[in-house]
């Protein structure tokens, strides 16, 4: 969208993890506000006029624009953009976004275990899961059991610990399709 840019590219205006969305990672596309390439949003419009960096500084969030959006997910899940958009609003975008940079870090370590299915699942569960799982799920991928197996069996194994970990957490691990 021309004039529309962002200097942090982790957290979108409207309040996904940019940099844990495949579509990202795989370099097709720039972030919120990544200048170029990106799509017309109408969010982004709103906030040119509005001279705000995330919605939430807004004083009419969450408004109109924001019904419906989060009942269906993209190529990145939508479901916790708002707690997301509060973690960040507490601790501050610096700090949130330190954890964003540290997920970012974590994902592209078990994207090299990636069978060439297993990305977007990969985004997800780094996206929904907290950091002392996600780290401690990673340090298991140093040990010399884990190193034993295929690339197939890496990624199984990976997919696994990541839906048990999420059973224990009561977090869904599936985009919603419209």
């Amino acid at each position: 969208m021309k004039g529309f840019e962002r200097k942090n590219k982790y957290l979108s205006l409207c309040g996904l993890n940019c940099a844990l969305c495949p579509m990202y990672i795989g370099g097709y596309c720039p972030a919120c506000g990544g200048g170029e390439g990106n799509q017309s949003c109408r969010i982004a419009a709103c906030s040119i006029g509005r001279k705000v960096e995330y919605c939430f500084e807004c004083g009419e969030y969450p408004c109109a624009r924001y019904e419906g959006m989060d009942d269906a997910d993209s190529f990145i899940t939508h479901k916790n953009r708002r707690a997301d958009f509060e973690r960040a609003k507490t601790a501050g975008t610096d700090a949130y976004g330190a954890e964003q940079r540290e997920k970012e870090a974590i994902l592209r370590e078990f994207l090299r275990f990636d069978d060439g299915r297993s990305k977007s699942r990969f985004c997800l569960a780094v996206n929904l899961l907290g950091l002392d799982v996600l780290r401690e799920i990673l340090a298991e991928t140093s040990e010399a059991a884990f190193s034993r197996l295929s690339g197939k069996e890496q990624a199984a194994w990976l997919t696994a610990r990541f839906r048990g970990a999420a059973e224990r957490a009561g977090v869904e691990l599936r985009l919603r399709k419209k």
